[in-house]
């Protein structure tokens, strides 16, 4: 019998049960589905992730104080005091970093905030008007804080535009007076809608003069981060280079494994952030993968009812002359074919909840949501229903195979 002819013959067979056959192929389709639909969300967060951190500028370089946490046990060394005035001054010096275009401190702190009979908790982010340049947050109403506020710590702030929502409503908020920690700071400023810029939500911040907050807000004596402009994208790396040699000459370090802060530029944060989130998609997708496993039992079990229902059949087909082999081909092909139909039906599902998915979860987020669809992921629910299919397939094939003429024919 020619492969031709298996393959028909396999098609007649699981055309014959087409309720069963679709029930069968059923934890397949849900297994499919549900790896494209993860790989697409992951894809898409990660991209959303990465343009919010793209947001920040190639030219752009955090500080961040404590060394890089090697493992659960190393992470108190996260939380230190290694950037102060002292880490500020010395590399505002151009004879240290002379790549360097400006920078700003940065304290971070989450408080409540209160308008007459309003309150209500924000991010509080103190920084000098380099951030406004960085994040690109210019008000929509009123201007930004000058360097000379920032030199008198002034009690001035810039409120998102949800924060201006939650506090003032439908009320003017410019040159009210707001409640920080006890301490009046006037709005000067009011930020468009902005979405997530890096790590900061711009709608639901309050950008004030970082020495302002050190002084009345924080209660500390050092800053959680500094931001750096470079002069252009192309001295980044040697600038890098000049901060780390500044401040490890300033702490008096010499081994760079002992380095009690980090810097990072937008590409550094990008490669951790496309790591982590690939690790996730594959590891959800891996979860995912067990219902393939279930799918394939599901099968075999059928092809192994379907083998006992058949026993006459597969009597009489070796009495006419059918060999071992075409027997094993024709049940081997009814199980690819289901798994490859799941296969397929599962591809389309995904493809289309994904598309879905993205158009909510652009709704609800309120930014654009890439819907992303792999070809890895299409040549992977293939390649994995396939192999399915020939794996839990090919015991109830060879149970087929093996069955006596003599005694199928006798089977009632």
């Amino acid at each position: 019998m020619t492969f031709k002819n298996s393959l028909k013959t396999a098609v007649k067979g699981l055309r014959a049960n087409k309720s069963r056959s679709a029930l069968t192929i059923l934890g397949i389709v849900i297994g499919i589905t549900s790896i494209i639909l993860i790989m697409s969300l992951g894809k898409g967060a990660q991209e959303l992730i990465l343009n919010q951190v793209r947001g920040l500028g190639s030219a752009t370089i955090i500080i961040e104080p404590g060394r890089e946490a090697q493992g659960p046990s190393d992470f108190g060394s996260l939380f230190t005091d290694s950037l102060k005035d002292r880490e500020v001054e010395a590399l505002s010096k151009l004879s240290n970093a002379p790549g360097i275009e400006d920078l700003t401190p940065m304290v971070v702190l989450s408080t409540t905030v209160a308008f007459e009979n309003e309150v209500d908790s924000f991010m509080i982010l103190g920084a000098s008007p380099l951030v406004a340049e960085i994040v690109d947050v210019y008000p929509e109403f009123g201007q930004f804080f000058t360097d000379e506020q920032v030199q008198q710590l002034s009690a001035v702030a810039v409120i998102g535009s949800e924060v201006k929502e939650k506090l003032f409503g439908p009320s003017e908020a410019l040159n009210q007076n707001i409640k920080i920690k006890n301490k009046v700071f006037k709005v000067i400023g009011i930020s468009p809608k902005k979405g997530q810029v890096g790590m900061l939500d711009v709608d639901n911040s309050i950008i004030v003069p970082y020495t302002t907050a050190l002084k009345y807000l924080s209660g500390m004596n050092y800053y959680h981060q500094i931001l750096v402009k470079a002069k252009s994208e192309q001295i980044v790396p040697q600038t890098v280079e000049d901060i780390k040699a500044t401040l490890r000459e300033l702490h008096n370090i010499t081994d760079p494994k002992k380095d009690d802060f980090q810097v990072a530029t937008q590409e550094d944060i990008a490669k951790r952030v496309g790591t982590v989130t690939s690790v996730l998609t594959i590891f959800l997708a891996a979860i995912a993968a067990i219902s393939l496993v279930v799918g394939g039992i599901g099968i075999m079990n059928i092809m192994l009812v379907s083998v006992t229902e058949r026993t006459r059949e597969i009597g009489l087909r070796k009495a006419l002359g059918a060999t071992t082999k075409n027997i094993l081909t024709q049940f081997l092909m009814e199980s690819i074919i289901l798994t490859l139909l799941g296969g397929l039906v599962g591809i389309i599902l995904g493809i289309s909840d994904s598309f879905i998915a993205s158009l909510i979860l652009t709704k609800a987020l309120g930014s654009n949501w890439q819907f992303t669809i792999s070809i890895q992921a299409i040549l992977l629910g293939l390649g994995v229903s396939a192999f399915v299919g020939v794996v839990f397939g090919l015991y109830p094939a060879q149970q087929a195979s093996k069955k006596s003429p003599i005694e199928a024919l006798r089977y009632e």
